[in-house]
């Protein structure tokens, strides 16, 4: 059951974003659907307190599960983007979630009271005691499983639907076996019960002027020094996610600063759309040096765009247009096409949010590119010559999707720390050759500098890394290896 759960938040996020709205229906489905098999199952087991139908519950459960899962597939799939963000998530959680929890939370009392029956001289607090201990211990072990096992090596599919049959092989075991003593099933126990864990991090920064939680994220601004300038800094999570000079204009990370390769591939631009708000660091120099173009930003979290008002100098401007959208989300119910797509969305830890790393994310960007239009996405990864590399399974998924491909290491393309890559997709016929001396005399030092950032991709046997879609993309693990030498 733990495993549903953990994964049923990875199958909604592409629909309705990794946002608070989705976590919590989808705990608080569970939850409910929990404690009414509890009270449920008391009842039933009072009753009825029989092994065979203890094990006909737990195939049951097993059928649910597959079955619901098969079912989400279309659902999701025909109807997913039509829902609203806040009601879709928890309408979701309850068809696809509920059921299969509900009859898992009816085996715990049904399993209090077979035992309290075989073994008449145990108090009902020693009985309860034994169910929770090993209920408790299947849920650690579940967690482990999930999180450091399961997810990062197989699909979703295959975990849900690996589960669902677990349950029934369980259940048609037990009831074959059904005169083996209750410890036999004890162990079952240990293998369905589910647990949620909530981690919560805090930051410890000085020259804080401003802190608070919002509906997607903790957020902190505070200001500091950054190359040798007064700078005011914001962190979403544990993510310092944008920056900004207090004595200039100029962009203060040099991974935004790539956005002006789009003058390679079309000049003329009118329609702009940034993923992922940050300090509005982009759409800003967009306006200020094109004060003509349109430029759309899809942030999720509507706080992000009022402190970039108040503390990052976000102009009222009408050609600035704020949603307050998951980026995948706003991509899919535009119509516009844009000449221009700037891709920057992180969660916390860094890590890009897994609905916006996949090929059929991908797919969807092109789709809303104007002729010869160009994306950019700034990725924050690493180049080793060996497996596990979030960068090179990203590299891998948009290279099957954007055949004209371009990949710039901000720092150093030959160096295998971590680092901004810049991702360039062309929706355009035309091969960009980097050491044409039209684009090495550009005064633009960043353009001109293009053809010693430019990774070349040959040195990487890309066999070894996993595309990246909606069915499997362990970002979160990835990530992790990539960051486990720096935290």
């Amino acid at each position: 059951m733990l495993v549903v759960e953990i994964t049923a938040i990875r199958i909604l996020s592409p629909y309705f974003g990794n946002t608070i709205f989705t976590v919590s229906s989808v705990i608080s489905v569970v939850l409910a659907a929990l404690s009414l098999g509890y009270y449920t199952g008391g009842k039933i087991a009072d009753k009825y307190p029989k092994e065979s139908l203890f094990y006909n519950i737990i195939t049951a459960s097993g059928f649910a599960v597959i079955f619901l899962h098969l079912f989400g597939l279309i659902f999701l799939s025909t109807l997913g983007y039509k829902l609203p963000i806040i009601q879709g998530p928890i309408i979701s959680s309850v068809l696809l979630f509920f059921l299969q929890s509900f009859l898992l939370g009816m085996l715990s009392p049904f399993a209090i009271k077979l035992q309290k029956v075989r073994l008449e001289e145990m108090g009902i607090g020693s009985v309860s005691g034994q169910i929770f201990f090993w209920s408790t211990l299947g849920s650690i072990f579940g967690s482990l499983a999930a999180g450091f096992l399961l997810i990062p090596n197989f699909g979703i599919d295959k975990i849900i639907l690996g589960t669902g049959f677990l349950l029934i092989i369980l259940g048609l075991f037990g009831n074959l076996k059904a005169h083996l003593r209750l410890k036999t099933f004890l162990g079952v126990v240990v293998c369905i019960t589910s647990l949620f864990f909530i981690n919560s991090f805090s930051l410890n920064l000085k020259n804080v002027t401003y802190s608070k939680d919002s509906l997607y994220q903790k957020i902190t601004i505070y200001e500091g020094i950054y190359n040798e300038k007064p700078t005011r800094f914001l962190v979403q999570d544990r993510n310092s996610s944008a920056a900004e000079f207090l004595d200039s204009d100029e962009l203060a990370y040099e991974y935004t600063k790539y956005y002006v390769l789009y003058q390679i591939f079309n000049q003329n631009i009118t329609q702009v759309l940034a993923i992922g708000g940050g300090a509005y660091s982009v759409p800003k120099d967009i306006l200020k040096n094109m004060p003509d173009v349109n430029v759309d930003v899809a942030e999720i979290d509507p706080l992000i765009f009022e402190l970039g008002k108040q503390y990052f100098n976000v102009p009222h401007n009408p050609k600035l247009n704020n949603f307050a959208q998951d980026g995948r989300r706003f991509l899919h119910d535009t119509n516009k096409k844009y000449d221009l797509i700037f891709s920057d969305a992180y969660a916390s830890f860094s890590s890009i949010p897994e609905h916006l790393t996949t090929q059929e994310f991908f797919k969807m960007a092109k789709e809303k590119l104007s002729d010869n239009g160009v994306f950019i996405a700034n990725v924050v990864g690493s180049l080793p010559q060996k497996p596990a590399s979030f960068a090179l399974s990203e590299i891998k998924t948009f290279k099957s999707v954007f055949n004209n491909s371009y990949f710039f290491a901000v720092n150093s393309k030959d160096s295998p720390k971590l680092q901004n890559l810049i991702f360039v997709g062309y929706n355009g016929s035309d091969i960009i050759n980097f050491n044409d001396e039209k684009i090495k005399d550009n005064k633009n030092y960043v353009i001109s500098g293009l053809a010693e950032k430019q990774i070349n991709l040959d040195r990487f046997d890309f066999t070894k890394y996993p595309l990246l879609t909606d069915n499997f993309a362990p970002v979160d693990y990835l990530i992790s290896k990539e960051f486990k030498n720096i935290y």
